[in-house]
């Protein structure tokens, strides 16, 4: 199997969480993964924690980008992962977030199963690259 055809199998969601509105980030980010080969699937606007769950595991998605940019990641990511977890799906799931999250919140969110988190100003290639590099073998 070439190693194209491996890119091209990387499953990733990404993912809006709680009532933040703002997704011109998570469709950067969406629009930039589709056109570095991966699969994507864009949850829409206002997904509570389960409903991501749901979307990750029924899909059985590689990668979870959670787009979060309203504050409320410190109890979002949380019912996030536990949920993956339930599922059994936490240890096979690269777990990335984006938006804005203070420096002081970054070290429980790992704690916690998130892999990366990326910023604002990240650079695209960045978090591909990440992701190529990171993203479950099949």
């Amino acid at each position: 199997m070439s190693s194209e055809q491996e890119q091209e199998s990387i499953r990733c969601l990404v993912a809006k969480v709680g009532l933040d509105g703002h997704d011109r980030g998570a469709h950067v980010i969406a629009r930039a993964f589709r056109d570095a080969g991966f699969e994507v699937i864009y949850s829409g606007l206002h997904k509570a924690p389960e409903e991501i769950v749901q979307a990750a595991v029924q899909e059985d998605v590689d990668v979870l980008g959670i787009s979060i940019l309203s504050g409320a990641h410190d109890t979002l990511v949380p019912k996030i992962m536990d949920g993956l977890e339930e599922y059994g799906a936490k240890e096979d799931t690269l777990v990335l977030a984006g938006g804005v999250i203070p420096d002081e919140d970054r070290d429980e969110l790992k704690e916690l199963g998130v892999a990366e988190i990326f910023g604002p100003g990240t650079s695209i290639e960045e978090t591909i690259e990440f992701v190529r590099e990171n993203a479950p073998e099949r």
